[in-house]
């Protein structure tokens, strides 16, 4: 991989095993409580990005006062639908669920996703841990071609006694991104990047170029380990999956949140996705993965400060 301890390692081993990831749906392993009673998450799909230009007024910042532009990404957010109710509770083991119930009368278009039972028997629960709701999303009020709603776990946050009459208080109602995001808010985003199928060493790891005199090839690892112990180890870099990998992003802004499509939309609609029909999130720099990917936002795992900026303009 290299020539002595001159330099640090091609590659990071902090997202290792470079793997392709199960599902589009993402997994989220934690959820960070923000204390009122309300949903510690949304989801929605990328759009794709745009660039819009605002006056920065944080106190203290360099840029302050003056009008500024930065990369944007625009996530379509159509309402979200309750499911069931789920009752966690603590075991050695991690939390385990105890009862589901699940609501009457559920979105009809989940018949493509999951077995739906005609009766659902319901146990009746007395102690409980923890509650976390069971949503699913609505794809076809989008431009989507798909019809087959994704199922999304949503903690809620706050009080354990408040939780229960909350979950109840969103049956048979439409959730939307303006209820749970707020303009401002820092977030957590969770998604599938784009999938670039099997790379070299060169493009999956960064290793330098061998000279023009190297035996047979040129794009290869230079050294794959010491003599012993006779194995190569899996740091070494070498071909496999690149992209198409859970990641998650940590503290990106939200800039936006609106319905205000027809400032939004352009002319010809947005390049291999097409009009936005619902609210959109804004959201400051980049995102995980192409367009049409579901992304998840979450409150944000590392405490920050809220953003304080103006916007100006945003670019069609």
């Amino acid at each position: 991989m290299g020539r002595g301890n001159n330099r640090p390692r091609r590659g990071s081993l902090q997202v290792w095993p470079r793997k392709r990831a199960k599902s589009q749906n993402v997994r989220i392993g934690s959820w960070k409580d923000s204390g009122k009673t309300q949903l510690s998450g949304f989801a929605g799909y990328k759009i794709g990005m745009t660039q819009i230009s605002y006056i920065n007024k944080v106190q203290g910042a360099r840029g302050r006062n003056k009008e500024l532009v930065t990369p944007a990404t625009i996530i379509e957010c159509p309402p979200l639908k309750l499911f069931s109710i789920r009752f966690y509770k603590r075991s050695p083991y991690g939390n385990r669920i105890v009862s589901e119930h699940l609501v009457k009368n559920p979105d009809k278009h989940l018949e493509r996703r999951i077995y739906m039972p005609k009766q659902h028997q319901e146990k009746q629960i007395e102690k409980y841990d923890d509650i976390r709701i069971l949503c699913s999303t609505q794809p076809y009020l989008t431009s989507l071609s798909k019809k087959s709603p994704e199922l999304i776990e949503i903690a809620i946050s706050g009080p354990l006694d408040k939780k229960l009459e909350f979950a109840k208080s969103l049956a048979n109602k439409e959730i939307k991104a303006s209820d749970v995001l707020q303009e401002s808010q820092i977030i957590d985003v969770h998604a599938v990047t784009k999938g670039k199928g099997l790379q070299g060493a060169v493009k999956r790891f960064g290793v330098a170029l061998k000279q023009k005199k190297s035996e047979k090839k040129k794009r290869s690892t230079g050294n794959l380990g010491a003599f012993t112990p006779r194995k190569v180890l899996f740091t070494v870099a070498h071909p496999g999956q690149m992209g198409y990998h859970t990641r998650t992003e940590f503290n990106k802004p939200i800039i936006k949140i609106s319905n205000e499509l027809e400032k939004i939309n352009p002319k010809q609609g947005f390049t291999r996705y097409g009009f936005i029909k619902n609210e959109y999130v804004l959201i400051r720099g980049s995102t995980p993965g192409p367009s049409k990917r579901l992304i998840k936002m979450t409150n944000p795992q590392r405490n920050n400060k809220p953003l304080n900026i103006e916007l100006r303009m945003i670019k069609k």
